[in-house]
């Protein structure tokens, strides 16, 4: 994940002190580069003290941002005074950016309350932010009105912030590919090709047939073959798992790779059961594995809608997602429930895990068709859930998300498996099905709940629904 770049613009309004406006500057930008962001601001040499106030500085900063538009991620906007509303609106405007604005104003001191020292930025932020809706410019809030840039508080702000441009970024004119057919019993993860695309997301297809013919020219002893069995090996343990299974998955993985190359994709979701098994005779689960792990999400039973929440959880975080079912309530907790896949969850989320076999549909299909899964029990710490869907009737985007963390719980599961702690769980299980949402869930471990509200609610004008447990 390279660095976020914002475009910075520091408010300023003549009959303020003007030591606030250039010292302001030069906090938050040092602010900005020791939390290892990079910046691109009018210098005092373009403007007075590098802010904006007139019309002339206002396009001095537009052709500026113009000039790195495709650096820039997002803007923040800094009121080190009162600033001037109408300067940081025309620069935003006139720069033509479509991206995610943070609107950020200094504290005053109570001590520091008479002229030559007062800033008057927190009344400033308010005049800002209405001028940016009068112009129909997005915006985003810290979390407190007015915070320092040294702080803990502004240091979250800006993680958030940055969360959120990288989602909006990433979202834009995504490619991502679904293999196979969606399986006959599962009219759960039916999706709209065309909302995705008027989303910016486009869905590009490969039968299986395809894929079987071209793993059919592939030799055993073949480089690329011997390559992803090594990688393979090299990524999880594959003790027990008979040798022409394992070639089968190396070849598998080497078509899917060459496919995801040449189309440009950033993600799959693919046809897992039972197919795969009954025609070629092994899952598919460790090749998505490893793709999720390197950062290429990979949902099964071709949930392409469900890989998008991996990938936005992904976007946000810099770690890989899984997705997984909501799957079993754990004993009378009410805020508790067991996650669980078969599973292709990726290495960075398991305590321990190895290649097994499919437990679910090798009473149908013979367990020696269906090697190839990876399982174990999760890790305990936070994480942050998110579903995506297209809502076909209305013709929307649609998303929930919140956070919760695995614990330490131990239930006797197959597969990949967990407990999930959720405050407010049994609330957001009625939200659920009373909104016909799917039983696969994207999980990431982390923390990024309200940045991807932000993104998708704010910024990509989705449905969200943001789950808050009363008292959060």
């Amino acid at each position: 994940m390279g660095a976020t770049t914002f475009g910075v613009i520091i408010g300023n309004r003549g009959f303020f002190p003007g030591i606030l406006a250039r010292d302001g500057r030069e906090e938050v930008l040092r602010a900005l580069a020791e939390r290892g962001y990079k910046t691109i601001c009018l210098t005092p040499e373009d403007t007075k003290f590098g802010a904006v106030e007139t019309l002339e500085d206002a396009r001095k900063c537009a052709d500026l941002f113009k000039r790195h538009r495709e650096e820039i991620d997002g803007i923040l906007v800094s009121l080190p005074n009162f600033g001037d509303e109408r300067g940081v609106a025309n620069s935003i405007r006139m720069s033509g950016l479509d991206v995610p604005v943070l609107v950020h104003a200094y504290p005053d001191a109570a001590d520091k309350m008479r002229m030559g020292a007062r800033r008057d930025s927190f009344c400033g932020k308010i005049s800002v932010c209405n001028n940016l809706w009068q112009y129909g410019i997005r915006y985003t809030l810290t979390e407190s009105h007015t915070v320092a840039p040294t702080s803990d508080s502004f240091r979250s702000d800006l993680n958030s912030f940055a969360a959120t441009c990288r989602i909006v970024k990433g979202l834009r004119n995504v490619r991502v590919g679904v293999l196979g057919a969606r399986p006959a019993a599962f009219n759960t993860v039916r999706f709209s090709e065309k909302l995705m695309e008027h989303a910016g997301i486009t869905v590009e297809t490969l039968d299986l047939s395809e894929v079987f013919g071209r793993i059919g020219r592939l030799k055993d002893n073949d480089p690329q073959v011997e390559a992803k069995l090594g990688s393979i090996q090299g990524y999880v343990s594959t003790g027990g798992i008979p040798v022409p299974s394992l070639a089968k998955m190396a070849k598998f993985g080497v078509v899917v790779d060459e496919w995801m190359r040449a189309s440009e994709l950033a993600g799959t979701s693919v046809q897992c059961w039972t197919a795969m098994e009954e025609f070629f005779g092994v899952v598919p689960c460790t090749l998505m594995s490893m793709m999720s792990n390197r950062l290429l999400p990979s949902a099964c039973e071709t949930d392409m809608i469900g890989m998008i929440g991996m990938y936005i959880l992904q976007l946000a975080s810099g770690a890989p997602s899984a997705i997984v079912d909501w799957n079993n309530n754990y004993g009378d907790d009410p805020d508790k429930c067991v996650i669980f896949h078969c599973s292709n969850l990726p290495k960075d989320f398991f305590e321990d895990f190895k290649m097994d076999f499919q437990e679910i549909i090798a009473g149908s299909v013979g367990k020696e068709n269906t090697f190839g899964t990876v399982v174990g029990k999760l890790k305990t710490g936070p994480v942050t859930f998110c579903r995506a869907s297209t809502d076909d009737l209305h013709g929307r985007m649609r998303a929930y998300v919140g956070e919760g963390e695995t614990t330490d719980d131990r239930p006797q599961s197959f597969g990949g498996y967990g407990v999930m702690r959720v405050r407010g769980l049994q609330g957001l299980l009625q939200y659920i099905c009373k909104n016909g949402y799917e039983h696969h869930v994207a999980v990431n471990r982390s923390s990024f709940g309200a940045a991807v509200r932000e993104a998708l609610g704010n910024y990509k004008r989705w449905d969200v629904y943001h789950h808050l447990a009363e008292g959060q």
